[in-house]
């Protein structure tokens, strides 16, 4: 693939300041920035248009982002905590990769709520805009994945498999673009739902309910070490995945009720 999208020297001055000659730029570090400045635009333009919030403080993004680096580096060492105790060398060995997108998202929900309720900004009107840009981060940063050659399949001799430099000549499924497939359908359908909304909360909660099906599915075609809860069978992101889909179709139906009766009522 192409983990790396140049390099390029720097002028003497920099190289005696920041002692380095040469500096690489990494498709995935970049392909991430851009999801998160797009992300955060969209943000900003529909918290504005929807609630009327003129100025998203860029400390909300900040916070956003160092919960979801904290919770998606604390996710990807508890998949096999006795390797990182046992060799906690490996701890910054792996600390430039390896994150767990379920362990951002579990971190940056709490988070996410306590800046809300603090600054008294809605709740649920801005978890409903939040579901569509962590659709639009997580599409760009799995192709950011795609590029740097992680996160891709098992073995397989379907037209789709693509061989990657680490797969030693082996085709796989490249699961990062099943990934981007599936969250490109995802956000369809919320901003078909966007449309059409009948309660607050209810795009926030479709997409839970969504990709934790969606993420179910793709988990059996992943072909690197997930770890799991119940061996072979169920893996940590399907657990994950089944707690809140669980969890998401509660409240959907109990908000989609109380909706209706509120519409009775009127």
């Amino acid at each position: 693939m192409f983990p790396e999208l140049f390099d390029f020297s720097l002028p003497e001055f920099f190289s005696r300041l920041f002692g380095l000659t040469q500096v690489t730029v990494y498709s995935y570090a970049t392909l991430i920035a851009l999801g998160t400045l797009i992300a955060a635009l969209y943000t900003k333009w529909s918290a504005k248009k929807t609630l009327g919030i003129t100025k998203l403080s860029n400390t909300f993004f900040y916070l956003v982002f160092i919960a979801g680096f904290v919770g998606g580096k604390l996710f990807f060492y508890l998949q096999d905590p006795m390797l990182y105790i046992n060799n906690p060398s490996l701890i910054l060995s792996s600390f430039n990769g390896g994150y767990v997108f379920y362990g951002s998202f579990i971190v940056i929900v709490p988070v996410v709520i306590w800046y809300l309720k603090k600054h008294k900004i809605p709740v649920l009107p801005m978890l409903d805009i939040l579901a569509v840009t962590t659709v639009i981060i997580h599409a760009i940063g799995r192709l950011g994945c795609f590029a740097a050659g992680c996160c891709f399949g098992h073995p397989t001799n379907s037209g789709f498999g693509i061989v990657f430099p680490t797969t030693h000549d082996v085709a796989v499924h490249p699961t990062q673009l099943y990934e981007v497939t599936v969250l490109m359908i995802i956000l369809l359908i919320l901003l078909f739902i966007k449309n059409r909304k009948q309660f607050t909360g209810q795009i926030f909660l479709a997409y839970l309910i969504l990709y934790g099906f969606g993420r179910g599915i793709l988990e059996l075609f992943r072909g690197d070490e997930r770890g799991y809860v119940v061996e072979n069978i169920l893996s940590h992101s399907q657990a994950i995945g089944l707690c809140l889909i669980c969890a998401s179709s509660y409240f959907y139906f109990k908000f989609y009720k109380q909706s209706n009766i509120n519409l009775i009522k009127t």
